[in-house]
């Protein structure tokens, strides 16, 4: 029998992207939908579009009847399950899934989903631009991009759904089944949220759970946390190596020797859905990066500015800054999430490098990097932007100002990518550019 939510009184938590195109889709399929938030007000655009739908709207003050009461609890990805009204509607056994899993059981095209610790938005681009160089139908999304919930109209038996899939998505996964399931690495991150590495795998290795011998899974040689979560899984296993090109070197237009496993992944997957070798390469070739994703921003008196904000981890900041050579200016901070600064410090000192540290984090990271290298703290991010212009041009032409914050950004900017745009901001006006 079919998913149906006709009929059913369906609360959404949490008014985000995901929140709202999961309400608009429960409104169409003949719920009676309660979208809730802890914010007072939306965007006036939201509010008409989900009043159109007749989708009731409950914020600032949350009602736990709304939850408890309710048919089916949908829970936006940023809301943690032990919240209290989450926990209380699981008590009194109302269901609760998340947007990714509500959207995939109205899916009739195949799903290929990736996660990882990093490099999951390179790759589930890169691997849309792939298929579609290779004549297939395509929609990538998910973790980026449009919601899931969003494509259920469009898809069809021939739409591929390539999907970026969180920790924080798969957690609330049930029946979530994807025909391709890419994992492509496995290092610490939102221990503040999962608790334990444990957890954290645990969470992140349910992309394997529903897959059949039918399936595929797409797996990174060279990390053995990788390939210990991948053992338990039916699906037949593929793996991927930085080391085994698929697509020629030469054709890779990224920032960061790290990129290269993210392209074979693509590649990797690409290869199993048949799309021709011509194709892979055409779609790597005009293929620059993501923004806040080692972009490059500007060159200023001879200075390399590169915004890597979506390095919110030690483990990403770590590959950022070993993408450079020495002259590196590294601007780190924010709000602390997990993991040991001091495995920077032989990256940073064999690169005699210089840190401006910034946000709640500074005194941890001063602490970590202290007798390595030399850490200053700026209590802005345009006083850090300034003062490491200064210190890498009293350095001479050819150095590099890197932001790899290697911490969440929520003490200072709503998200990694307001913090991206920020720092661009800030060197725009370095450099006499500003719009």
């Amino acid at each position: 029998m079919s998913f149906s939510v006709r009929g059913q009184n369906v609360t959404v938590a949490g008014a985000a992207r995901s929140g709202i195109a999961a309400a608009l889709l429960l409104a169409e399929r003949g719920a009676r939908v309660t979208l809730t938030d802890a914010r007072s007000e939306l965007e006036p655009s939201e509010s008409n579009q989900l009043r159109e739908a007749r989708v009731a709207l409950e914020l600032g003050a949350q009602r736990l009847e709304t939850f408890t009461s309710a048919d089916l609890l949908v829970v936006s990805p940023g809301i943690p399950l032990e919240e209290p009204q989450i926990a209380a509607a699981r008590e009194a056994g109302v269901p609760v899934m998340g947007e990714i899993e509500l959207a995939s059981r109205w899916l009739t095209g195949r799903i290929v989903a990736i996660t990882g610790t990093k490099g999951k938005s390179t790759t589930t681009t890169l691997t849309g631009r792939m298929f579609t160089a290779g004549g297939l139908t395509a929609v990538v999304g998910g973790n980026i991009g449009t919601p899931l919930s969003s494509q259920v109209a469009a898809s069809t038996p021939d739409t591929f759904h390539i999907v970026e899939v969180s920790s924080f998505q798969l957690e609330t996964t049930d029946t979530f089944h994807p025909w391709i399931a890419v994992l492509l690495n496995l290092s610490s991150d939102h221990l503040d949220r999962h608790g334990s590495m444990e957890a954290y795998g645990a969470a992140k290795a349910r992309i394997f759970a529903n897959q059949t011998p039918d399936d595929w899974a797409v797996i990174n040689a060279d990390d053995p946390q990788t390939l210990a979560l991948a053992r338990a899984g039916r699906a037949r296993k593929v793996f991927f190596s930085a080391g085994t090109p698929l697509v020629p070197l030469s054709s890779i237009r990224l920032i960061g020797r790290h990129l290269v496993a993210d392209v074979m992944a693509a590649a990797t997957v690409a290869q199993l859905a048949g799309v021709p070798a011509d194709a892979m390469v055409r779609a790597v070739e005009s293929f620059t990066g993501l923004e806040h994703a080692l972009e490059p921003v500007a060159v200023v008196d001879g200075i390399r500015f590169v915004n890597d904000s979506k390095a919110t981890n030690v483990d990403a900041a770590q590959r950022a800054i070993e993408s450079f050579d020495s002259g590196l200016v590294v601007i780190m901070g924010g709000r602390f999430k997990s993991g040991d600064f001091s495995l920077l410090r032989d990256p940073l000192r064999s690169r005699d490098a210089r840190v401006v540290a910034i946000g709640e984090a500074t005194s941890m990271i001063e602490r970590a990097l202290e007798g390595a290298v030399p850490v200053e703290a700026a209590s802005t991010l345009e006083a850090a932007v300034r003062r490491a212009y200064e210190l890498a041009r009293a350095r001479g032409a050819g150095g590099v100002v890197l932001l790899a914050p290697a911490c969440a950004s929520f003490d200072m900017f709503r998200d990694y990518a307001e913090r991206g745009r920020a720092f661009k901001k800030e060197v725009l006006k370095v450099g006499g550019r500003e719009q």
